[in-house]
């Protein structure tokens, strides 16, 4: 089914990102990354308070690849 768009302003895009306007079948990564985060890395509020006592980030990983991008190249 078309699609029917009006006025598109972008002002920036990431160097790996995807902008699509309309119709589109499928829409695949072509990086990854992976992100280790101690606890509440990742809050936001206005007003927040975390206690973390003891808290420590695991960051060792046994197995080489987790999810592997070979088919969307």
């Amino acid at each position: 089914m078309p699609a029917v768009v009006g006025i598109v302003n972008v002002n920036s895009i990431g160097s790996s990102s995807v902008f699509n306007v309309g119709d589109v079948y499928q829409i695949s990564p072509y990086t990854m990354n992976k992100t280790f985060a101690g606890a509440g890395s990742f809050n936001t509020a206005e007003q927040l308070y975390v206690y973390n006592h003891r808290s420590n980030t695991n960051t060792y990983d046994r197995d080489v690849v987790d999810q592997p991008n070979s088919f969307n190249v």
